[in-house]
């Protein structure tokens, strides 16, 4: 896959790894889409050649019967819904050893990231967008179904407008397994406040989301600010949203879907109609040619061009997949400590053949073989819809928990400090050739799995927040699609090793079962310039907190 102009968003089409089915129910697998802590996405072709993006859930999760039961359940009640602005559940195998739901595939960037990439959008085009996410809640609610965890990375742009995806699923995610992973079922920057404060949701919880969401769309940042989870969900239930970069002419409006008072809120059918009448619409509501920025247009088309790559018929089966995710982590000795304990083996690497279909190489390497080259760009304008089901699927509400943060009491949690626990002076004797350190022995700790480290910045930060991170689930870690990663050996593992290792054995999964204390690995940012090694420092990582040491490197010029 080539690298995108700048100003545009990442391709998130990469081919299947070692690990990946080739298979599941009868969809051939082509390509994933990304991972995150409920599974993975992949897009896959029906039979007939009509492309799906098809999720697996993780193992943890499959082993749950209460997870499983509702798993089922709420697919069910999805498959009943059929609005125009939904991607619609296709099928399902929530009786297979592994489950799996199969939905519309729908090639186009999440309003997260449009938002991140582009910037806010202008006001039309907001007002449209409410009015489609609002006649897609009709539907979801029409049918029983809450959304839960309505947010911009779960709904995507088509051409046509907006596609609201995950609907329903977040409940199933409410089941003992997940939560007990530290999930969270919902996203607290776009809670509504009785979410937040663990109470039953209903349809008025999905249009407080639908306000929160058009604040972030219009101005930029969620409207209940950022940083740490506890503190968004105190402003959530006890301050008033902050619309300062929200356009005068929408504000009205996205306060009354934001009421703390669910009673207080419109219904999705009024949301509909103050959308009609507002002066910027005319009274049409119509996605017609120029409602969306000729940015975003452009990514869309560039993403609407899906290769058929080549996939052996020999590949592993959906279970075995879900198999190698499902090591337990080793505990050894913390970094320094002699062991005699043999090497762990090397993750699954990314396979040399498909190197160059998947990404294009760094600047400057060069490749002698025109196969390469040519597989690269066949990939050139494919894309998938990245954000479909919510690859990161982190988000949770857990209805068990009468105040999970707190917040009745009218004081926000304790929260885990967002700068690095230190800074040390860099060492430039540890960087390669063409690159500087920027910052290295950066000690930082992810209380639980909302959390994201920021390589670049040296902070632990809420998911979502940045656009290149190291993430981490109850089973491993994971950095974004776009990025590369490697394993690194003891004992090698220097800026120069990393690069090495990158180009010549990339891997595509970063289990805790092979990262124990003291080992590494690496990741290189899309474009080549920002570099960043992880050094494991908790033993036997997994549900808790997970400490680590980075550093962070940049190409020169």
């Amino acid at each position: 896959m080539t690298t995108p102009p700048p100003g545009t968003a990442p391709h998130p089409l990469r081919a299947p790894a070692a690990d990946d089915p080739r298979e599941v129910g009868g969809y051939r697998v082509v390509a994933r889409l990304g991972s995150g802590g409920m599974g993975r996405v992949y897009l896959a072709y029906t039979p007939g050649g009509r492309p799906v993006a098809l999720k697996v859930v993780r193992p943890e999760l499959a082993g749950d019967p209460e997870f499983r039961r509702r798993f089922a359940q709420e697919v069910a009640s999805a498959q009943r819904i059929h609005g125009l602005y939904t991607a619609q559940v296709v099928d399902s195998g929530a009786g297979d050893p592994t489950p799996w739901l199969a939905t519309t595939y729908v090639p186009g960037p999440s309003l997260q990231q449009a938002v991140h990439t582009y910037g806010p959008l202008p006001v039309r085009t907001v007002l449209l967008l409410v009015a489609g996410i609002a006649e897609a809640l009709q539907e979801i609610h029409r049918a029983g179904v809450v959304h839960r965890d309505l947010k911009p990375a779960n709904v995507l742009i088509a051409a046509d407008g907006p596609r609201v995806i995950d609907f329903g699923i977040a409940r199933a995610a409410d089941a003992g397994a997940l939560t007990g992973t530290g999930l969270r079922v919902g996203t607290p920057a776009f809670m509504a406040p009785e979410q937040a404060l663990g109470r039953p949701a209903g349809p008025a919880t999905d249009v407080f989301a639908l306000g929160a969401l058009a604040a972030y769309v219009a101005g930029g940042r969620p409207p209940f600010g950022e940083g740490p989870e506890s503190a968004a969900l105190y402003r959530v239930v006890h301050e008033e949203a902050d619309l300062g970069g929200v356009p005068a002419e929408l504000q009205p409006l996205l306060r009354h879907c934001l009421a703390k008072d669910p009673a207080h809120r419109p219904a999705t059918a009024r949301v509909i109609e103050a959308v009609r009448g507002h002066p910027a619409v005319g009274g049409e509501l119509r996605f017609s040619d120029g409602w969306l920025p000729h940015r975003v247009t452009t990514e869309i088309r560039r993403r609407g061009d899906l290769p058929d790559l080549p996939v052996p018929p020999d590949g592993p089966s959906a279970t075995a997949a879900a198999t190698a995710l499902d090591a337990e982590p080793t505990v050894t000795a913390p970094r320094g400590t002699p062991t005699a304990q043999p090497v762990p083996p090397e993750p699954p690497a990314a396979d040399p053949g498909r190197r160059g279909r998947r990404r294009a190489p760094a600047p400057g390497r060069r490749h002698g073989r025109t196969a390469l080259v040519a597989a690269a760009a066949l990939l050139l304008g494919a894309a998938g819809a990245f954000a479909l089901l919510d690859p990161s699927f982190d988000g949770g509400e857990d209805e068990d928990a009468a105040d999970p943060a707190g917040l009745v009491a009218g004081a926000p949690a304790s929260a885990p400090a967002s700068a690095p626990a230190a800074t040390p002076t860099p060492s430039p004797s540890a960087a390669a050739p063409g690159y500087a350190a920027v910052r290295t022995g950066t000690e930082l700790t992810s209380p639980d799995q909302s959390y994201e480290f920021d390589v670049k910045e040296g902070r632990v930060v809420p998911q979502e927040t940045v656009s290149w991170y190291v993430g981490r689930s109850a089973t491993e870690f994971y950095v974004p699609e776009t990025s590369d990663a490697y394993v690194m050996q003891p004992g090698r593992q220097g800026l120069a090793d990393c690069l090495k290792g990158i180009e010549s054995r990339p891997v595509t999964a970063l289990p805790f079962a092979t990262l124990r204390a003291g080992r590494a690995f690496c990741v290189r940012a899309q474009d080549g310039r920002d570099v960043g090694i992880v050094t494991v420092l908790t033993a036997g990582p997994g549900e808790g907190p997970v400490k680590v040491s980075v550093d962070y490197y940049r190409r020169n010029g």
